[in-house]
């Protein structure tokens, strides 16, 4: 009898045994793991969407400024351009600034000029909240936007106004991603050292969103992000940024 006792006991402890390994095995198969989900900028379709912005921002400087738009602009257009890529810079700051300010961490920030991409940009080479970025994001067009614009015009200064609807115009891809990853849940946001692309650390599978100016690219388990020099200027936008302000200089000689 006590054999027998003994043997159903075995039996029940490896009964136990086998049913908690069954649960740890189940248990295991429904983790899912967190993957970047790479996304890149279209920077034709950005293009096109800012050159249309561009030219509602011309509307509402003639809606602002009426018969008289023209003339403003001619007696303001050296003193903007000047003014065009430290405003531009100014913007990029602004990113940087909300980064920090909802928990990015500064050594973790990076700037650059790719003119021959079409941009200037701050990245952010960290995992933030949707939180962070969408807040991030808006932030250059609210501040040196529609509150400089404001200012402008309540003030009556033109270069501040044309300065804010030029910013404002090159919002395109702050806007575009804003729309996109606000209807987006469970993510974080990462930049690394591709100035158009970005990723986003889920557990959910981001690879068959559709995001218009957005596109998908590849899932990574981890994302590089070596370069992490403060400032990056590419050869190609220092010569640019030369020709820009000589021919500027130029003009105000000719004038």
């Amino acid at each position: 009898m006590k054999e027998e006792k003994t043997v159903k006991q075995k039996k029940k402890t490896t009964d136990k045994k086998k049913k908690t390994a069954t649960k740890k095995a189940i248990v295991k198969k429904t983790v899912v793991k967190k993957n970047y989900y790479m996304f890149k900028m279209n920077t034709v379709f950005l293009n096109v969407f800012s050159i249309f912005l561009l030219v509602l921002a011309g509307l509402v400087f003639y809606f602002i400024y009426g018969k008289n738009s023209i003339n403003i602009l001619n007696d303001n257009i050296v003193l903007v351009m000047f003014l065009y890529v430290p405003y531009l810079t100014l913007h990029e700051i602004i990113h940087s600034i909300s980064y920090i300010v909802y928990g990015a961490d500064f050594k973790n920030i990076t700037y650059g000029a790719y003119l021959e991409k079409g941009i200037l940009c701050c990245l952010c080479k960290q995992n933030i909240n949707k939180r962070n970025i969408l807040h991030s994001l808006l932030a250059p067009f609210i501040y040196i936007g529609v509150v400089t614009l404001i200012i402008g015009i309540c003030f009556n200064i033109p270069g501040l106004v044309i300065l804010s609807l030029s910013n404002i115009a090159g919002c395109s891809g702050d806007f575009v991603m804003f729309y996109h990853l606000s209807k987006l849940n469970d993510f974080e946001f990462s930049e690394y050292d591709d100035p158009i692309a970005f990723g986003l650390y889920t557990k959910n599978d981001f690879s068959k969103l559709k995001m218009t100016g957005l596109e998908y690219v590849s899932k990574k388990s981890k994302l590089d992000r070596t370069d992490l020099k403060k400032i990056r200027i590419s050869g190609t936008s220092i010569l640019l940024f030369i020709l820009f302000y000589m021919l500027l200089v130029f003009t105000l000689f000719i004038e």
